[in-house]
């Protein structure tokens, strides 16, 4: 089909999937609700057997569980597999959907967990729809893999996501795009980390010298975390949260501070990840503990995430669309699998912003054109 005619063709799809995006943002998804979580991976799986493909459903212990459907090109293969990735939960919890209901509104769609990622869930049905009927024809099979706990750090969605998308030769990450509705060719490493502070008590009235002030000890390593960021290489450190104390009449024997890091490489994130954990106390009295370190690499804008946005860029301009390219400072699963070597394209969802916010919302006029826009890019992966 020609860039026209695909789009013509989700076009008429357009009441449908307004009616499927109400569903699935009424189906809420929080990290924490695990069975919410497999509700919605649960329904989603139906929805994929309907447009043709093999669904499955991957148990996590204790976090929501993962979602992966295959669509299956039979004799026409002739290249491996692109992955489509993405996530079900969201950051909203239960109930938010009664104070905050799907609308639409100035042709824009709100309500929670539609930017991140509801929208993104729906251009893989949409895609789904698309090759069931024909109307792309990628001569490959085509994976979809969707986990139930990226907020959260994919803890356990992880093992899941490496297994499927180490047989893939791309992948297509469908969170939101950013600002302009740009390609997302660059994210940073993410890290969190905890670093508790035992001290001694004492009474702070009687005989402070007997104490070893945790809390004086903190600020002083977080101070310290201060001078670590680095603008030139990319490195963020931000200290979020502080704990410590009981009383005010007591010298504090605990305190802990946590820390959020942001790497743009792997090996800032090692040198980071080194100096942090090998930070000593400035009180001798003072035990200092370290917990926790990177959780998800940066996507690096290697020449294979390049290439891979060279073709959505030029699939875009047949559908007289520009696909701008950025970066930022948030991490998504696509990131796991960019350091897997695999060329990883991200923010190819829906057009909108507020993501995480109360005011979240998507351009209901660009569903169509980035789900043309998927199909054709699947036809054009070398």
């Amino acid at each position: 089909m020609s860039a026209a005619d695909i789009l013509a063709y989700f076009q008429s799809l357009i009441p449908e999937s307004i009616s499927r995006l109400r569903e699935l943002v009424e189906m809420e998804s929080h990290s924490a609700d695990k069975a919410a979580v497999d509700a919605i991976a649960a329904h989603l799986a139906a929805l994929f057997e309907n447009e043709g493909c093999r669904a499955e459903i991957l148990s996590c212990p204790s976090r929501g569980n993962t979602l992966r459907a295959s669509w299956r090109a039979g004799s026409k293969v002739v290249a491996r597999p692109v992955l489509f990735l993405g996530h079900l939960d969201t950051v909203w919890p239960a109930g938010t959907i009664s104070a905050r209901p799907f609308r639409i509104e100035n042709s824009r769609a709100f309500g929670p967990g539609v930017y991140d990622m509801k929208a993104g869930l729906l251009l893989s049905l949409l895609v789904s729809r698309a090759l069931k009927e024909g109307k792309s024809s990628p001569g490959r099979d085509v994976f979809f893999l969707f986990t139930g706990d990226e907020e959260i750090g994919t803890a356990e969605g992880l093992p899941h996501l490496t297994q499927t998308a180490r047989e893939c030769a791309a992948v297509l990450c469908l969170e939101p795009p950013l600002a302009g509705g740009k390609a997302k060719t660059f994210r940073k490493g993410v890290g969190c980390f905890t670093i508790r502070v035992a001290g001694l008590s004492a009474h702070a009235g009687v005989e402070p010298e007997k104490g070893a002030n945790a809390i004086l000890e903190i600020s002083r390593q977080v101070l310290r975390l201060h001078d670590l960021n680095d603008k030139g290489r990319g490195t963020t450190v931000t200290t979020g949260v502080i704990k410590g104390g009981t009383a005010s009449n007591v010298v504090p024997a605990e305190a802990e501070a946590q820390v959020d890091v942001r790497v743009s490489s792997l090996e800032a994130g090692a040198a980071i990840e080194a100096t942090i954990r090998g930070m000593q106390a400035f009180d001798p009295r003072c035990r200092l503990t370290v917990e926790g370190g990177l959780n998800r690499p940066p996507l690096e804008r290697t020449p294979g995430v390049v290439e891979l946005y060279h073709k959505a860029r030029n699939a875009a301009l047949e559908l007289e669309m520009d696909l701008g390219e950025g970066s930022t400072g948030g991490g998504s699963d696509g990131s796991f699998t960019a350091a897997m070597g695999i060329p990883t394209l991200d923010g190819l969802g829906v057009e909108g912003g507020g993501a995480h916010a109360p005011d979240e919302y998507i351009e209901v006029g660009d569903i169509q054109r980035r789900a043309a826009l998927l199909c054709r890019l699947l036809e054009t992966i070398g």
